[in-house]
């Protein structure tokens, strides 16, 4: 033991003598260690902040929409819409369903005195609040009694109460939606920001009221989408296969048409963009990790050149009584002593990239000790690995030979 100390003072002194280029060696091995870290904690980041996103979307939230599917390359055109009375259907014959709300959404202007802009207006019963997880912030959502009453009420998001009415309180003021005059009974409590859009941006009255007030008649089909709450833990692949099931019947398709309408299971939309995050993050960390492998091939040469400036130091020692294996385990140890603080640099640098960037693409910041941990290791390794060629060329050194070295 006493020997390895004397040894790693030994590296500590040779790392002091030439400190400039000693910084130069390791700033691969700290630039890899910077970027694979940075990655992958940047990459858990983004993926807890997707799963939370999906989460925020609802309780268990499985959507029915007509056409294809999502995306610029999906087609509903001249696909049939929903009836309120394929709702109730899913409600009542799908099991494991514990809400189910009809939604009819389109886009109109709204006006508040000289305040005016297009907004996205939805249609719907009480239970696309629970559904959807929108929890109120001021004021009351409307009820069965509104609905039944057609009322003209509305319940707005954050984004259109601060384009609106700014720091005014909007509960009890009127809005123009379209040609009809609205009473606002409702502030929700701010969603955020997500992949398809400005969650605030909305604004929610009950679907009796948007198809007689905003639309001007009633028709049957016109559901855009129905949106379900499956129970907690049931099987949401049986669930869409009996929805799937059932809507091909009350769509009248025959066992050879396809479907005309599509299921989309936000549990599932978690998982996949989780997977695909977490597929990136080790592609990139793989990329940075490269950065490593190059200053290893630094050390080694850095540790090449020092076996051949230290050649008669060598010889020296092995004339007084030095083994082999104690030169070679000295400039071993140079080299994991190199790779190292290099190894614990690139942790420092990077958990400061990781909290700056983490606030500046607004990603949580999440520490892992584990892959900071890994990263040290693999620094450490690479010096042993990168160090023991240049080591074992020190140990093989003919004493004699070393000392005739000028």
């Amino acid at each position: 033991m006493t020997m390895l100390w004397n040894t790693l003072a030994i590296a500590l002194r040779e790392i002091r003598r030439n400190l400039t280029r000693s910084f130069l060696t390791v700033l691969g091995i700290i630039i890899g260690v910077a970027a694979v870290i940075t990655m992958v904690t940047l990459g858990q980041g983004t993926t807890q902040m997707v799963k939370s996103q999906i989460s925020n979307l609802g309780s268990n939230l499985i959507m029915l929409r007509p056409g294809s599917g999502f995306g610029p390359r999906s087609s509903s055109a001249g696909v049939p819409n929903f009836t309120i009375k394929d709702a109730t259907a899913v409600g009542d014959q799908v099991p494991g369903i514990a809400a189910v709300a009809p939604v009819r959404t389109m886009t109109l202007s709204t006006i508040y005195f000289e305040n005016a802009r297009s907004t996205s207006i939805t249609g719907s019963t009480s239970d696309y609040f629970s559904i959807n997880k929108w929890t109120l912030a001021e004021g009351r959502l409307f009820g069965d009694v509104d609905y039944r009453s057609a009322k003209a009420v509305a319940v707005i998001g954050a984004t259109v109460r601060r384009e609106l009415f700014g720091n005014a309180n909007p509960i009890g003021q009127k809005i123009r939606i379209g040609k009809t005059s609205v009473e606002v009974i409702g502030l929700l409590a701010a969603k955020g920001q997500m992949g398809m859009g400005d969650q605030d941006d909305t604004i929610i009255i009950p679907l009796s009221s948007l198809q007689r007030r905003l639309l001007g008649r009633t028709s049957a089909r016109d559901i855009t989408q129905i949106v379900i709450s499956a129970e907690d833990d049931t099987d949401s692949n049986v669930i869409i296969a009996a929805i799937t099931s059932l809507m091909r019947e009350r769509r009248n398709l025959q066992p050879n048409e396809n479907d005309n309408f599509f299921v989309m299971d936000t549990r599932q939309i978690a998982e996949t963009l989780s997977s695909s995050t977490a597929m990136m993050t080790t592609l990139l960390a793989a990329v940075a990790g490269v950065s490593l492998l190059v200053g290893g091939i630094g050390i080694m040469n850095i540790m090449l050149v020092s076996v051949t400036e230290r050649t008669r130091e060598i010889g020296i020692r092995m004339a007084i009584g030095a083994r082999a294996r104690e030169v070679l385990l000295q400039f071993l140890v140079e080299a994991i002593t190199l790779s190292s603080i290099g190894g614990v640099v690139g942790i420092l640098l990077a958990l400061g990239l990781c909290y700056g960037l983490a606030q500046l693409i607004q990603v949580p910041f999440m520490f892992n000790t584990k892959i900071n941990f890994i990263a040290f290791l693999f620094s450490a390794a690479v010096g042993i690995l990168f160090g023991f060629t240049p080591a074992r060329r020190a140990a093989k050194l003919n004493p004699i030979d070393a000392l005739r070295h000028e």
